[in-house]
């Protein structure tokens, strides 16, 4: 009986025990749940009413910082940008900015240059950082990119400098010729040669103004707002029509292939300006006796089918670090060559805009001494697809013959 009691006597106690063990646990979470942890500092509405719903509208970068610099708010731009990192701002400047404003009330702004983040290519990105009180506690850091405002910004003046040299070099020469002329009043055939020379210059001249004009007018002209199916058939005879002379005078061949009877959607007067400069720069950059080819094809894409125009020559390529620049304005891989043909280096930039105000892409495969293949990827106009087949006429028209992509059709035109 005694053991039994004794035992009895534990089993008590160890319940007690227990009971007390679970109450004070019981007690100590409770403390715990109330007692606020780092995570809620940064998360609990602390901001003042309305400012969270503005923060989260504001297209510039948002960091809002308490009294300890920790981030209490930050927008998601701010962690793409790099500027919080581990719940603390990572700019110093910034943060000095923000302690000043905190210790006297005063807004402060600066711009700043920050490594990109990522890239190791040393590129920096250009900022706006304003820092202003917010209440009692807080910091408000507003920060804006300007990048690409800069980007824009330098080549707006490379574009005027350029432009200014390019049109100081004819009418510079205009001017000397016509010294020239006045000189040699009693020599016909010196006035003659100086006659011609100012002719070329002036042509130059007004091919430099005429592709401004058209680089002005893609850039700031909707073009689907006159927007219609174009076949491709006449944009490839208007292109061959306008390189006729150039062509024969150096006894190139000019043929044409691919799929018959395909429709783009656009405007067209800039599509064939665009085709028209791929085919003329590959008459000008190719050797005497040699072949130019256009060909068209349909190729599937997610989306939707795409039209491709490919303009393939055999001139004198271009390299690997020239295909980069190509499109720019006023680039030209071989200047002497383009003051001999007269090109303004504006051509390949058209084409570019052009094709990405419709929607599509162009792209260049090329090697030196062998020859290129600009490729133009354009939206296929699927109304016009469906007209003509609502009027076979077009069909016994055109005809639907569909070969490689490169390959001539059976009769190529050849100029004399």
């Amino acid at each position: 009986m005694d053991v039994n009691a004794a035992v009895a006597a534990a089993a008590a106690i160890a319940g007690v025990l227990t009971g007390v063990i679970a109450m004070l646990a019981f007690r100590w979470s409770e403390r715990d749940q109330k007692r606020p942890t780092r995570t809620s500092l940064h998360t609990d509405p602390v901001l003042p009413p309305g400012v969270d719903t503005v923060l989260s509208v504001l297209r510039s970068s948002a960091v809002v910082l308490d009294e300890a610099d920790a981030v209490v708010k930050a927008s998601s731009a701010a962690y793409a940008l790099g500027l919080v990192r581990g719940g603390k701002l990572a700019i110093e400047p910034m943060l000095a900015m923000a302690r000043d404003t905190r210790r006297d009330g005063e807004i402060r702004q600066v711009e700043l240059d920050l490594p990109r983040r990522g890239t190791g290519r040393g590129e920096a990105l250009a900022v706006s950082a304003r820092v202003a009180p917010l209440g009692s506690r807080l910091v408000l850091l507003l920060v804006e990119d300007l990048t690409e405002a800069r980007r824009i910004e330098a080549v707006r003046r490379d574009f005027v400098a350029n432009v200014s040299h390019e049109l100081k070099t004819p009418v510079g020469a205009l001017s000397l010729l016509s010294e020239a002329v006045m000189d040699a009043s009693d020599d016909p055939e010196a006035v003659q040669r100086f006659a011609g020379r100012m002719q070329i210059e002036a042509t130059r001249l007004t091919n430099l103004v005429q592709e401004l004009i058209d680089l002005s007018r893609v850039q700031n002209d909707d073009p689907l707002e006159d927007a219609e199916p174009v076949r491709v058939d006449e944009l490839v005879v208007e292109a061959i029509d306008r390189c006729r002379h150039q062509a024969g005078a150096k006894q190139i061949t000019m043929a044409a292939g691919g799929t018959a009877d395909l429709h783009v959607w656009g405007n067209r007067g800039q599509l064939a300006a665009a085709l028209g400069n791929l085919v003329e720069n590959a008459v000008n950059y190719s050797p005497a006796r040699t072949r130019v080819g256009i060909a068209a094809r349909r190729v599937s894409v997610p989306g939707g089918d795409m039209i491709e125009l490919a303009v393939t020559d055999q001139g004198i390529g271009i390299s690997d670090k020239d295909k980069e620049r190509i499109f720019e304005r006023f680039y030209r891989v071989d200047p002497a060559r383009s003051r001999a043909t007269g090109g303004t280096g504006l051509g390949l930039a058209i084409v570019k805009h052009v094709v990405a105000s419709h929607g599509g892409e162009v792209t260049v495969w090329s090697a030196e001494n062998q020859g290129s293949t600009f490729t133009l990827r354009l939206p296929e106009a699927g109304v016009a697809r469906d007209r003509a087949s609502q009027h076979p006429d077009l069909d016994d028209e055109a005809g639907t013959t569909e070969s490689s992509p490169y390959e001539p059709l059976p009769a190529p035109e050849v100029l004399p």
